[in-house]
């Protein structure tokens, strides 16, 4: 490991389903303080850090074919917000200065999500998270991710999962999945990995953003950020 960050600013995507412990559904309070640990210690060295939240934790989309697929987004990316709000309130606990900013305006509890002042509050050292998707229907959070990334000239979107790497078809129900260390932009859209969905991974081919895939615990975001060789790497 090197002794200085390999990166002065990095976008972490965190799904719904990671916050929820493994249990599929809500927040583990035990989780969120983890991930907390890890954005404080990058804090502390003066990584800027910008986080976007997925919301599979409370809502995995359309509930029956008769939800209109709009209205079904929009809850979804409330259920973001919600995510949002408890990654806040812990980073507060120890002392983490945060802003939400959502992309549906909602001032009673965030601010607006307002580019030149989420590049002001990393600057600053504060820790921004990303609510509400992109604030438009049909995009998942991880073209949010992306997006968000691109705007704050990231240079690396950490993403955090339930597994350890990219696999060429899923681990755990075939004990032969093949585990990738590296790939292309143009392997994930064409093999159909499901690393991020095909918006989210060419927003980030065109404009050149690493992408490393691992699983999410302290330790690990600390190990991709300084340079170790964790997971899965897309460039």
């Amino acid at each position: 490991m090197s002794e200085q960050p390999m990166y002065k600013r990095v976008l972490l995507k965190i799904s719904g389903e990671a916050l929820s412990g493994g249990t599929g559904f809500g927040i583990n309070n035990d989780v969120v303080s983890e991930i907390s640990l890890g954005i404080k210690k990058l804090n502390d060295v003066g990584v800027e850090v910008a986080v976007v939240v997925g919301g599979g934790n409370f809502w995995r989309g359309r509930t029956s074919q008769g939800m209109d697929r709009t209205t079904a987004d929009y809850i979804g990316m409330l259920a973001t917000v919600m995510n949002a709000m408890a990654l806040q309130d812990s980073l507060e606990n120890i002392g983490v200065p945060t802003r939400v900013q959502t992309g549906i305006e909602m001032n009673k509890v965030a601010e607006p999500y307002i580019r030149r002042r989420a590049v002001r509050h990393l600057e600053k050292g504060r820790v921004v998270i990303f609510g509400a998707g992109t604030g438009n229907p049909y995009f998942s959070t991880d073209t949010a991710a992306a997006l968000r990334a691109a705007e704050m000239e990231a240079d690396v979107i950490l993403l955090a999962k339930n597994v350890d790497a990219v696999y060429d078809k899923d681990p755990k129900e075939h004990p032969d999945a093949k585990k990738f260390t590296k790939l292309s932009y143009m392997e994930v859209i064409n093999r159909e990995l499901k690393v991020m969905d095909s918006t989210a991974t060419s927003l980030c081919m065109d404009n050149k953003i690493t992408i490393k895939v691992f699983e999410l615990n302290t330790e690990n975001i600390i190990k991709v950020v300084y340079g170790e060789d964790v997971g899965t790497t897309v460039e």
